[in-house]
């Protein structure tokens, strides 16, 4: 009964979408929905014209949600049904921009068989404890909470944003603020880490 409904909501203007098959992947992100709250997700599948995502908050079908996924940049559209631990949602995007998903999509899939390392080495992974203390140029401390993080570089949510280039400490890891976000600031690492000891250094006290 579920794939008739589905097949009689198709209407010719999402005749190209079914083009694009859903591709799994391991994405990871971070989504707000419409009452402004933000939640870290994970992408488990995704087409051009839709994803399935695992996620903390979930929100109610029809609710809008705009996420920023690594690799794939900013998406955002309605949630359509409830999953285990998650939703699904459209894609909205104009067929040049849907185009490039695809492209993104087949890139994404064939790195995954291929297991190319260069694009493995900096996976981004939520710390199973985000609560750190960041140490500031004048030597002041914050508590901030990291969004997600790399062996390279964390995301970081924080009500103040250090200046642009700025040197800071995330816990014992030295790093410089690279990017302003809308809820925070992206940090590089001044020396990669390593990955068995990420978590622990970062949220050192």
């Amino acid at each position: 009964m579920m794939a008739f409904a589905e097949r009689q909501s198709v209407h010719p203007a999402a005749e190209e979408r079914r083009r694009f098959q859903r591709v799994k992947v391991h994405l990871l992100g971070r989504y707000m929905l419409p009452d402004r709250r933000e939640f870290p997700c994970q992408v488990i599948n995704m087409s051009p014209g839709g994803l399935a995502m695992l996620a903390p908050g979930i929100g109610n079908v029809g609710d809008r949600v705009i996420a920023y996924l690594d690799h794939i940049g900013r998406v955002e559209g309605k949630i359509t049904r409830i999953i285990d631990n998650g939703f699904a949602m459209t894609v909205g995007a104009t067929p040049r921009k849907r185009d490039k998903l695809a492209a993104q999509l087949t890139w994404l899939a064939n790195r995954d068989i291929l297991n190319l390392p260069e694009d493995r080495r900096h996976d981004r992974i939520v710390p199973r404890n985000p609560i750190s203390i960041l140490r500031l140029e004048d030597g002041s401390q914050q508590s901030c909470r990291i969004i997600d993080m790399s062996c390279s570089g964390a995301a970081i949510a924080a009500e103040f944003r250090p200046p642009l280039k700025s040197q800071v400490a995330l816990g014992r890891v030295q790093a410089r603020v690279v990017r302003h976000l809308e809820d925070g600031f992206a940090l590089e690492f001044i020396h990669e880490q390593l990955a068995e000891t990420l978590e622990d250094s970062v949220t050192a006290r």
